[in-house]
């Protein structure tokens, strides 16, 4: 691609750009991909021949933008903003176009200067003090730009491990280093953004997670206990990270109280990471949330987040440049020059030597803005998030769950987490919104935020409409999910006294018979059972009519023996597991004396048992009472029917 190529497909460009952008509310906020699906849409290898420009921009419309989350989108509401505005981009080009690798002052002068005018510019804005600012009289701090927050915090930590082994070596000499490494110990809050615990590890120093108050905020007294306790053990507390603005809930460590504090441990540093909330402290009515900064030793924001400049740009400002810089410094000859003693090398305050001329977009949103113009940003990205807390806070079914101070509301359904769950799921499923989640004081949230940078009231309102018509439909669906539980405990509960019920039913019919309870006695039935003996004489037994030795079957069984109240007989087969006999019985008319109520077996209910498969057929029919009845008349009973 020669220039004049350059030019017509840089206009090309130009114009995707800004289709994409303007037409992104056509789009999903979020791909509708898996794993892997872009691999088998391109080819294993490169290709080895060149392929046409026209080819090249289709595959990006129709293989990569499928696959792309869109950060600029009104509907996205995750995370932070991602800085983004048209004099950034203009500001990369340019910086692209250049290509130069800053690492030094003599690498390209401009590169170097301009960070460091810049960095003094935003400095003044938020409010820091002049102790960070490199170019006031007398300061020995100054400002870098690094690529992320990450980043921030691991230098801050590398500096402050190197300024505490190099006391600690002054006190003990003739120890290792490598053991007092083993004491150090850092501290942050559980709030604290996971880069922290990351920096600790990279550092090889332990780390001390604190639990904050119930507004998320890391107070003194819990952190100057925690290093009591610590001093007590034989560590040595060298590093404490305070968040304004943390990443869950957007939380403010009370800076001022633990900087005040800290003044009883003049060796520790301290940095404040403020990725997000620090934007806003170039509005005057927001710099109180600044309060405490003049105690500490670092402090970071990111202007790629809230200051309408594309990633990388995370700017890191520290009030004694000679602390960072002697825990980085590597000096070979390739790259020192004349001016290295008194103008700035960049490649001493970070950790990689490479370095792009990152200075330029952020010059050009700057200016390009102005500061009321990033303010007037801001102030409508808060009034954005107070809209959308008001919607919340009107609905009943709703909570906020955080102070909201700048554009970051966390809410929830009012319930259970798994219902929050299933809430966030299917709106981010449906691709109309993009929320990501968090804990607060161990409770899951959703979080929302304004990101766009031209987003609206309607957007606000139209992500109202999709979370209250998701959540009418989740309520719905858990609402009838519970009925339908209660319905089954019942249905089960019910079952349950049906077959106690029976069972005490068929155990003593006495009680659940009315018509036996009112006689008293029970009707008795007589009957013998005849059998031929071994010797061929004919064995009768009968059974009893005496009061008080009667044995009655249960009482549902004996409806078999009833005859019916039409006049119809009974007319049933039945088998005796234990006797390995069948019996036929036929009915006649309830006997008068009964009242009719009861379902007895009456006196002319006639029984025949009918021929076993293995025993001499057995008669069976009603005769006079017995005086002396058998034992093994109880036969009978109800639990053998």
């Amino acid at each position: 691609m020669d220039s004049k190529e350059f030019r017509r497909r840089g206009t090309e460009m130009v114009e995707y750009i800004c289709n994409y952008l303007e037409t992104l509310e056509q789009r999903r906020v979020t791909p509708c991909v898996e794993p892997g699906y872009l691999r088998h849409q391109l080819p294993d290898e490169a290709p080895e021949e060149p392929e046409p420009w026209d080819r090249i921009m289709q595959d990006v419309e129709d293989k990569i933008m499928p696959g792309v989350t869109h950060w600029q989108h009104p509907r996205f509401h995750a995370y932070f903003p991602s800085g983004n505005s048209f004099p950034s981009i203009l500001g990369d080009m340019l910086s692209d176009g250049i290509g130069c690798i800053g690492f030094s002052w003599a690498a390209s002068p401009a590169c170097t200067e301009l960070e460091t005018i810049v960095l003094d510019w935003l400095g003044k804005a938020i409010g820091l003090p002049d102790s960070f600012l490199a170019l006031k009289p007398g300061s020995r701090g100054g400002g870098v730009i690094q690529t992320s927050a990450s980043e921030c915090v691991l230098v801050t930590m590398l500096a402050a491990r190197a300024q505490a082994i190099k006391y600690l070596k002054q006190q003990h000499p003739f120890v290792e280093e490598g053991h007092l490494l083993s004491k150090l110990m850092a501290y942050c809050s559980k709030e604290a953004h996971s880069c922290v615990e990351k920096a600790a590890m990279i550092s090889f120093v332990k780390l001390r997670i604190l639990e904050p108050d119930e507004k998320c905020s890391l107070r003194a007294d819990t952190l100057i206990k925690a290093m009591e306790e610590d001093e007590q053990q034989g560590l040595i507390p060298f590093f404490v990270s305070t968040t304004l603005g943390t990443t869950g809930s957007c939380a403010f460590d009370d800076l001022a109280e633990i900087g005040e504090a800290l003044q009883r441990f003049p060796s520790v540093w301290l940095h404040v990471d403020a990725a997000y909330a620090g934007n806003s402290f170039i509005c005057p009515e927001l710099k109180y949330l600044l309060k405490g900064i003049e105690y500490a030793d670092s402090f970071n924001t990111n202007p790629n987040k809230w200051l309408l400049t594309n990633f990388d740009c995370s700017t890191l400002w520290v009030r004694d440049r000679i602390r960072l810089t002697s825990a980085l410094v590597v000096d070979p000859l390739y790259l020192k020059h004349g001016y290295s003693d008194s103008a700035i090398d960049y490649r001493h305050w970070g950790v990689p030597l490479s370095r792009r001329f990152r200075s330029l977009k952020l010059w050009f949103v700057l200016r390009s803005y102005g500061i009321s113009g990033l303010q007037a940003y801001i102030r409508h990205h808060i009034q954005l998030a107070k809209r959308f807390e008001s919607l919340v806070l009107k609905d009943g079914r709703f909570e906020v769950c955080n102070d909201v101070k700048l554009g970051l509301v966390c809410f929830r359904l009012k319930g259970t987490d798994r219902i929050n769950e299933k809430l966030l799921s299917s709106i981010n499923a449906s691709g109309k919104l993009h929320m990501v989640p968090a804990s607060v004081n161990d409770t899951y949230v959703i979080r929302f935020c304004a990101t766009a940078q031209n987003a609206k009231l309607e957007d606000i309102d139209f992500a109202w409409d999709v979370i209250s018509d998701f959540a009418a439909e989740i309520l719905e669906k858990e609402q009838a999910d519970e009925v339908s539980e209660i319905v089954d405990r019942r249905k089960t509960h019910t079952l349950a006294q049906k077959r106690s019920f029976f069972v005490r039913m068929v155990s003593d019919p006495k009680i659940y018979n009315p018509a036996i309870n009112k006689a008293q006695t029970p009707h008795r039935m007589s009957t013998e059972l005849t059998s031929p003996g071994h010797d061929g004489t004919v064995v009768t037994v009968q059974s009893p009519k005496t009061p008080g030795s009667a044995t009655w079957i249960s009482w549902p069984l004996a409806f078999l023996f009833a005859s019916a109240d039409d006049g119809t007989k009974n007319d049933v087969t039945l088998r005796f597991r234990h006797l390995d006999t069948m019996m036929r019985l036929s009915a006649s008319r309830r006997n008068s004396a009964t009242g009719g109520s009861s379902p007895s077996p009456e006196a002319e209910n006639g029984i025949t048992l009918l021929k076993s498969p293995k025993k001499s057929p057995i008669m069976l029919r009603k005769r006079g009472t017995s005086p002396n009845p058998p034992a093994t008349n109880n036969a009978n009973n109800g639990s053998n029917k």
